[in-house]
């Protein structure tokens, strides 16, 4: 089995965040993204990963493909790093990794988080990752047949198709089925909004008959701008404690300070007159004087001071004193 991850865009969305780091990279409870992503992926399949590709954009740099060949190395995989350096959708994206487009393989998209827990049906030509969601009318989401069966994907119904939004997240039992396709796509400039995309892909594969069906998550959790990144840092710590995960380094320095569980405390942090929690995550090398913090999501080597935070944000290297409440500063700024 192989996993491809599209991960090229620089994440606007999330800046200042993704300024200095790529949206992939951010951590979420201590891990950056994509490595949870890959993982959650890896446990769902239940069996061997062969490679990962990554498909990044060429400025990213050689530390970062260093830290993505790592992810595949530790799930026992092949890491592979390919270059998508114009936007031109997510058809093209997978299509700059085409030497890896063969065999059983999953694509999931580098922004997104998932709990599932589902046997996958490899009977399937096709897998789409879906979550039932309260408004379909601002999602694409499939439509199924009497068999439960995917015959159509529509891209923000105005009228009712069915509530089971697709997450990003996709399985083909040979995934070369898809690449034919998207070269056909590419071949024939087949274009939406100026991009070229999956869909038109998977489109030509079901006119052809091939299987396609739902697998349904139990959490999707996004991570596309600031707002939702520290819902998802909550959502994720408490996931982990209730799965008895240890979040906590063991060499942190407490005097007098409090820590309210779920939170991820990273090495070499320091608390001093502090209550932290719930929903916290403090990368590496912090220090934390004189302050509450409450969900907000905290990168390494950052300084926060004489603070009553909820809802914040903060990067690397970052130093912040005064008394804001909600807020989001990029790596090394300085807010006093």
């Amino acid at each position: 089995m192989k996993i491809i991850v599209p991960m090229a865009g620089r994440g606007s969305r999330l800046r200042p965040h993704t300024l200095t780091v790529p949206k992939p990279l951010i951590p979420i409870a201590g891990k950056p993204i994509v490595h949870r992503l890959v993982e959650d992926i890896a446990g769902v399949l239940n069996q061997a990963i062969e490679e990962v590709a990554f498909i990044i954009h060429k400025s990213f740099g050689s530390q970062v493909e260093k830290e993505l060949i790592e992810i595949a190395h530790k799930l026992g995989a092949k890491g592979t790093i390919y270059y998508q350096n114009e936007a031109l959708g997510t058809g093209h994206a997978i299509m700059c990794a085409k030497d890896s487009l063969s065999g059983p393989a999953v694509i999931a998209y580098a922004d997104t988080l998932i709990r599932a827990d589902f046997d996958l049906d490899t009977t399937a030509d096709s897998v789409i990752w879906v979550k039932q969601v309260e408004k379909p009318e601002a999602f694409g989401v499939v439509n199924l047949n009497e068999k439960g069966e995917i015959i159509e994907l529509v891209e923000k119904p105005k009228e009712f198709v069915s509530d089971l939004a697709v997450i990003g997240i996709y399985y083909f039992k040979d995934i070369g089925i898809l690449k034919n396709e998207l070269q056909s796509v590419l071949d024939n400039n087949i274009i939406h909004g100026g991009e070229y995309q999956i869909n038109d892909g998977i489109k030509q594969m079901m006119q052809k008959g091939m299987k396609f069906v739902p697998g349904k998550v139990n959490e999707w959790m996004d991570c596309g701008n600031k707002e939702v990144t520290v819902e998802t840092n909550g959502r994720m710590l408490r996931f982990l404690h209730q799965d008895g995960e240890n979040l906590v380094s063991q060499n942190v320095t407490l005097e007098n300070a409090t820590i309210i569980p779920p939170c991820y405390i990273g090495e070499d942090v320091v608390l001093k007159n502090a209550t932290i929690g719930p929903n916290v995550s403090i990368g590496k090398g912090c220090k934390i004087t004189n302050a509450e913090i409450s969900n907000s999501l905290i990168q390494t080597h950052s300084q926060v001071q004489n603070a009553k935070l909820d809802n914040a944000m903060i990067g690397n290297y970052a130093s912040f004193d005064g008394n804001f409440k909600s807020i989001s500063i990029g790596d090394y700024s300085v807010l006093e």
